[in-house]
């Protein structure tokens, strides 16, 4: 199999050796050394991307507008087979594509300094910024309602109303939590039917391995971009916030560990205004901390609804598995909720420094 992928974008397969490379669960992704250069291939999952033709046509665009207008920046598209296409349909339906592999750059799965948030956040924003004028008509939606917390709140209740009574009492503490931060979900609904922010072009999975880091913890560029598409920053940065602020993890079962790491939100918001201060509109600044709240309690609603459905999405390593992970995200809710007056203390410290450093 590989042997036929690389001969498709004129590599002789006998120079190289391709290996399980990463930790992402959706794609499949390898690394394929050789003497003088190394590749990433990555099998796009097309159960979960119906139209990786659509992904495919996106990075083109993206690439040739960074291109003509910042090409100094690192941007990691795919590279173009013999055919003229970067993305190569195998005989058996499934669909490759192979990326320059980035020397001294390395991932990071756990996020312990400070610095590699900062820097990961700069690097979302710097993304978002550099693409502020690009035409977002142009794009496709790779996932259609990725983040709409609307279809998640409605998804959840359709699923408490036809699911087993053992499972609604099991799941009745989180369901309780679900209603109650039902204001969470009214507020996005809002935001949307009132068109009160723009929609941008956004990465959509700012976890922390998405980002390069070289060995001095500086962000050298993102990668895993299928879900590039057009959003709301809400995502991006509450995504950071949710996978990022406490050392805990979504599997994490000691709820107990779950704790908010303020001096990591200081850096998010720091690394992200630094390069999106000067774009983002006053509504959408005020949104900075709701970003948070949206985020962790639409994956709680996820795990939850997956629960209640009989894991059939996410699927389950253990008995109550989903519902563990829901237990997980309302905890990390709670405790993002009960930080929120220092969140804003932050916020304007940051401000501040930002404001004396700039001058603006």
């Amino acid at each position: 199999m590989f042997k036929d992928i690389l001969i498709n974008f004129g590599l002789n397969a006998s120079d190289y050796k391709a290996q399980p490379f990463g930790s992402g669960l959706i794609n499949h992704t390898y690394k394929v050394s050789g003497v003088n250069q190394s590749y990433i291939l990555q099998q796009i999952n097309n159960a979960v991307f119906k139209n990786p033709d659509a992904i495919d046509q996106n990075l083109a665009l993206i690439k040739g507008y960074l291109a003509e207008n910042n090409p100094d920046y690192l941007f990691v598209a795919p590279i173009k087979g013999k055919d003229g296409k970067s993305i190569i349909r195998y005989t058996n339906g499934d669909y490759y594509r192979l990326f320059p592999f980035i020397e001294g750059s390395h991932t990071v799965n756990f996020l312990k300094a400070e610095k590699e948030a900062y820097n990961a956040a700069l690097q979302f924003g710097r993304f978002t910024r550099l693409l502020n004028n690009f035409d977002i008509d142009q794009l496709s939606y790779t996932l259609p309602d990725f983040h709409n917390l609307k279809l998640r709140f409605d998804q959840f209740k359709q699923a408490a109303t036809h699911t087993d009574t053992d499972k609604l009492e099991e799941a009745a503490t989180e369901i309780r939590e679900a209603y109650g931060n039902a204001n969470i979900a009214h507020t996005y609904s809002q935001i949307v039917k009132n068109s009160e922010i723009p929609l941008r072009v956004i990465h959509h999975d700012t976890k922390i391995n998405n980002v390069l880091f070289d060995d001095n913890h500086n962000a050298l560029c993102l990668v895993d971009l299928d879900t590039v598409m057009p959003g709301y920053y809400l995502s991006d940065v509450g995504d950071m916030m949710r996978t990022y602020l406490s050392a805990a993890n979504e599997e994490e079962k000691k709820l107990d560990e779950i704790v908010i790491r303020h001096n990591f939100f200081k850096a998010i918001y720091g690394g992200y205004m630094a390069e999106m201060g000067n774009i983002l509109t006053e509504t959408e600044k005020q949104l900075f901390i709701f970003s948070g709240e949206m985020m962790i309690y639409m994956q709680g609603l996820r795990f939850l609804t997956d629960f209640l459905n009989n894991d059939i999405y996410y699927g389950a390593q253990y008995k109550g598995h989903n519902l563990m992970r829901a237990k997980n995200q309302f905890r990390l809710l709670s405790e993002y909720q009960k930080a929120i007056p220092e969140f804003e203390a932050l916020i304007a410290s940051v401000n501040k420094e930002l404001l004396n450093t700039t001058g603006v």
